[in-house]
């Protein structure tokens, strides 16, 4: 099966492999997933991109697909079948490779120090450099590329990386031009450092008022 390049996996088949392989490092108590688990892993709200909603029945007949080609394994034994993802057996690719390929077909495109923050708890690279490595060996394998460096955004200081596992990735036009960032611009990690205190100081804010409310309550005064 590796030596031949995979069929285009659809959205949910690459969905059902990368929930797979998430749980069995988040989660790994309740691996291999049932069916259930494995829904509500592909339907989930939160690091996903897009959101989905698929039925058990979309989900099985996707693992089916996925059995057919060895990427999906079927546990035996037990009340209820289990489903674990094959991977890196069929792709003859390394965890840490394995860890990107899953974070891209969550997440969507992203750049390398997304991926490297982003998959952490699949994998802990020790510097963006590490993940760029991983990436170009996906982008360059002689059985075929699994990964590739999508053409820059405006305004975007970084380039974005896409699985191939799903085919050609589609790419979104912007809709208005965006001006070009400086050296002087805020970065993503500045915003995610603003947002971080902004929750924080919101939680403050919330915690005071309750403090007054009470204050005003014990003491008689209204508000």
């Amino acid at each position: 099966m590796s030596g031949s390049p995979l069929p285009v996996l659809s959205l949910l088949e690459t969905r059902v492999l990368g929930v797979l392989a998430e749980k069995q490092h988040t989660v790994p108590d309740t691996y291999p997933l049932t069916l259930n688990s494995l829904a509500a892993g592909c339907n989930q709200k939160t690091s996903r991109d897009p959101v989905i909603e698929a039925s058990e029945a979309d989900v099985l007949t996707a693992i089916d697909s996925l059995r057919a080609l060895t990427l999906v394994v079927e546990s035996s034994g037990g009340r209820v079948q289990r489903y674990a993802h094959n991977l890196e057996r069929v792709l003859l690719v390394p965890s840490q490779s394995v860890a990107l390929l899953v974070t891209l077909m969550l997440r969507g495109p992203q750049t390398a120090g997304e991926l490297r923050l982003n998959s952490e708890r699949l994998h802990k690279f020790s510097d963006i450099s590490a993940v760029e490595a991983f990436l170009h060996e996906l982008a360059e394998r002689s059985t075929g590329a699994l990964v590739a460096e999508l053409p820059r955004q405006p305004g975007a200081r970084e380039n974005r990386w896409a699985h191939l596992l799903s085919g050609k990735p589609v790419i979104d036009e912007p809709s208005h031009a965006v001006a070009p960032t400086s050296s002087g611009d805020i970065s993503l990690g500045e915003i995610a450092a603003l947002k971080a205190n902004v929750a924080r100081l919101e939680g403050e804010v919330s915690e005071l008022r309750s403090l007054v409310a009470r204050l005003c309550a014990e003491l008689g005064v209204s508000v």
